[in-house]
C-alpha cells in the first residue's frame, strides 16, 4: 500500500504519467473530415463509440458531406442508425445540422464555439471535441462520464455538473494541453480506472491519485434503488397511512 496522499494529484505530473501509459490516446470516433466527425460526436451521445464506429460507415458512404446529408430522406437515415439509442431524434439533429452547414457556412464545418453550438445538435462538449481533434484550437475541455469520475477521484473537482468541472480543469490544466486531457482521461477510464472495481493495483498513477486504493467509492452516481424496493416501500407507505385512517 503506498503511502498517505495528498488530496490533489499533481495535473501537469499526472498528465505526464498518463500520457506515459497510454500514449496512443485519441477520439476514438472513426472519421476523415471535420463534417464526420461532428456527426459522428452528435451520434455518440448515451451510446458508445463502438456502437457509433459501426453504423457510420454506411451513412457515410451515402451521405459523405454535409450537401448530400442536408438533402436525405429522414427515414432512409434512420434505417442506417436504427441500432443506436434515439436513432429518431438523432436523425432529426444530423439532417438539421447539415442543412444549417450547408446554409450559412458553405457546407464547410465552423471554426468556433459560438458557431458550433448554433448547429441542432451541438452542444458545448461536442463543439470542444471537433475544436480540439478537427482543428487544434479547443476552447475548453471535454468532459464525458470517464472525464468526470477521474478528474474527481485525482481530485481536480468535487463538482457534479460538467460545466463546472470543465471550468475547475480548464483552471489547473495548461491550455495547450486541454484537447489531450480528455483522451487519456477517457482511455484510462476504459481501461483502468473503472466505474466499478478500478484496477488500483495496475494504476500508474496511484502514488499520486488521492483515491488509489478506494476510488470505487468515488465519482460515481448513487446506485437507483430497485424496483421491488420502491414497491415494498410504497406499500408499507400505504398501509401505515390506511391505519392512521
Amino acid at each position: 500500500m503506498p503511502a498517505a496522499k495528498k488530496k490533489l494529484a499533481p495535473p501537469v505530473e499526472t498528465l505526464d504519467r498518463l500520457h506515459t501509459i497510454h500514449p496512443d490516446a485519441h477520439c476514438e470516433l472513426d472519421h476523415v473530415n471535420p463534417f464526420q466527425l461532428i456527426v459522428a460526436t452528435v451520434l455518440s451521445a448515451q451510446t458508445t463509440d463502438v456502437n457509433v464506429n459501426k453504423a457510420t460507415p454506411k451513412l457515410f458512404a451515402k451521405y459523405p458531406d454535409a450537401e448530400k446529408l442536408a438533402k436525405a430522406d429522414p427515414q432512409n437515415v434512420e434505417e442506417l442508425i436504427s441500432t443506436l439509442g434515439f436513432f429518431r431524434m438523432k436523425t432529426k439533429s444530423i439532417i438539421g445540422l447539415a442543412k444549417k452547414v450547408v446554409e450559412d457556412h458553405g457546407g464547410e464545418i465552423p471554426r468556433t464555439l459560438d458557431e458550433l453550438v448554433k448547429l441542432p445538435g451541438v452542444g458545448r462538449k461536442t463543439a470542444n471535441v471537433v475544436l480540439g481533434v478537427a482543428f487544434q484550437s479547443p476552447e475548453g475541455v471535454v468532459v464525458d462520464t470517464h472525464v468526470q469520475r477521474i478528474s474527481q477521484r485525482l481530485g481536480w473537482t468535487k463538482n457534479k455538473d460538467p460545466i463546472t468541472i470543465e471550468q475547475d480543469l480548464m483552471k489547473k490544466i495548461p491550455r495547450e494541453r486541454w484537447d489531450i486531457t480528455s483522451h487519456l482521461l477517457i482511455f484510462h477510464g476504459r481501461r483502468i480506472c473503472y466505474a466499478k472495481k478500478p484496477n488500483c493495483e495496475r494504476c500508474g498513477v496511484n502514488t499520486v491519485c488521492p483515491s488509489a486504493f478506494k476510488a470505487e467509492k468515488v465519482g460515481r452516481k448513487p446506485p437507483k434503488p430497485k424496483a421491488k424496493a420502491k414497491a415494498k416501500a410504497k406499500a408499507k407507505a400505504k398501509a401505515k397511512a390506511k391505519k392512521k385512517s
